[in-house]
């Protein structure tokens, strides 16, 4: 596996169960930190579009 930056959100010190996500020039990845090895790859754009998709609260049940 390719050695990336991984970062957690602060609200996840102890690293269970924590989403990590990795920033490149050209793609952003993310993961669970239960699944190290389960990397879901998405564009610059398709991140933004992702984060702007939960903080409009279109995944809240």
């Amino acid at each position: 596996m390719e050695n990336r930056p991984w970062t957690r959100p602060g609200g996840c010190p102890d690293g269970s169960s924590c989403p990590e996500v990795a920033v490149t020039p050209d793609a952003v990845y993310v993961r669970s930190s239960l699944l190290p090895d389960a990397v879901a790859q998405l564009t610059p754009t398709e991140w933004r579009d992702l984060v702007a998709a939960i903080r409009n609260g279109e995944f809240d049940a």
